[in-house]
């Protein structure tokens, strides 16, 4: 009896051991789970590029340019470094110092500051631009969704489109009387184009199954416009008026050189007639950097756009 006893006392005791030895065990199975809960849910507070890492990338994309445009100085200055007709970067560099600090100065109609003359043609850019994105944006819509209108039109528009812009130009001066308003349409019929053949181009890209599905829900004209076609379309029509953007502001420094008046243009060539070569590098240095800000503006408008109709 007492073998039995003491067997089965030990046989109890040693399930009381086993459970005690597994109760740790299992929370201690349990433990790391709830410590990679815990450091799961703290990561993205801890989340960030390090302040190196984010350097290194900013080096990384900056570097190149900038190599770039060090060469591009670097030659420059040998090629002038002996003298010549085209001053150095020394010598630009100066008069672009002297000609920036005081920028919106005025002496008389024909005697205005880079400031007012860069306003001026931006003025005129903007005018006509503005212009050709009314009619050009719905003509291209017009174009995309008929066919008929479509096939009668294209001959038109691959006719006129290489035509130089300022072949365009004598025929503003004989209708509007006046070299504003000449410069100005000048812009509006050289950036018609791109939006016009783009936008049209985005419509006809349109899947067919979207238009059939508003044709069975009997949508009106209106909504398919506004609800189908435009958000696909975007992209295609901010690339139109990219391109139109890049070729308005090329356009008007030409026009301007043969209207005159206050412009970027005239100013370019009224330094050519003073023979400040200085004042007509400076001029194309400030040309290409308002161009690239124009485009960089409408590619983040673009992404934006985009983004949000997406």
């Amino acid at each position: 009896m007492s073998t039995l006893t003491m067997n089965g006392d030990f046989g109890s005791k040693s399930r009381v051991d086993r459970d005690i030895h597994d109760k740790p065990a299992a929370s201690s199975a349990s433990t790391p789970a709830k410590e990679k809960t815990m450091e799961t849910s703290a990561t993205p507070v801890m989340a960030g590029t390090p302040l190196g890492e984010r350097l290194g990338n900013l080096t990384r994309t900056a570097m190149p340019p900038v190599l770039g445009l060090l060469v591009l100085v670097g030659i420059w200055f040998v090629a002038t470094h002996k003298g010549g007709s085209i001053p150095g970067p020394v010598q630009v560099w100066n008069a672009a110092v002297a000609l920036f600090s005081n920028p919106f100065y005025r002496n008389g109609p024909n005697d205005q500051g880079i400031g007012w003359n860069v306003l001026s043609s931006l003025q005129r850019v903007g005018i006509g631009f503005g212009f050709a994105a009314l009619v050009g944006i719905p003509l291209g819509f017009i174009l995309g969704r008929f066919a008929f209108l479509s096939a009668m039109v294209n001959p038109i528009i691959s006719l006129l489109r290489p035509v130089s812009p300022l072949a365009w130009l004598p025929i503003g001066l004989l209708v509007f009387k006046k070299a504003d308003p000449a410069a100005t349409y000048t812009i509006f019929i050289c950036s018609i184009w791109p939006m016009i053949m783009n936008t049209a181009q985005g419509v006809q890209r349109v899947p067919q199954d979207y238009l059939n599905v508003a044709r069975v829900l009997a949508l009106s004209e209106w909504k398919i416009v506004t609800k189908i076609l435009f958000p696909a379309v975007l992209p295609y029509m901010l690339t139109g008026i990219r391109l139109s953007i890049g070729t308005a502001w090329l356009v008007i420094v030409a026009a301007e050189m043969l209207t005159g008046g206050v412009g970027i243009g005239f100013w370019v060539w009224d330094e050519w007639n003073n023979l400040k070569v200085e004042h007509i590098i400076i001029a194309i240095f400030v040309i290409g950097i308002v161009g690239l800000i124009l485009e960089q503006m409408l590619i983040l408008l673009a992404r934006k756009l985009t983004k949000e109709s997406s």
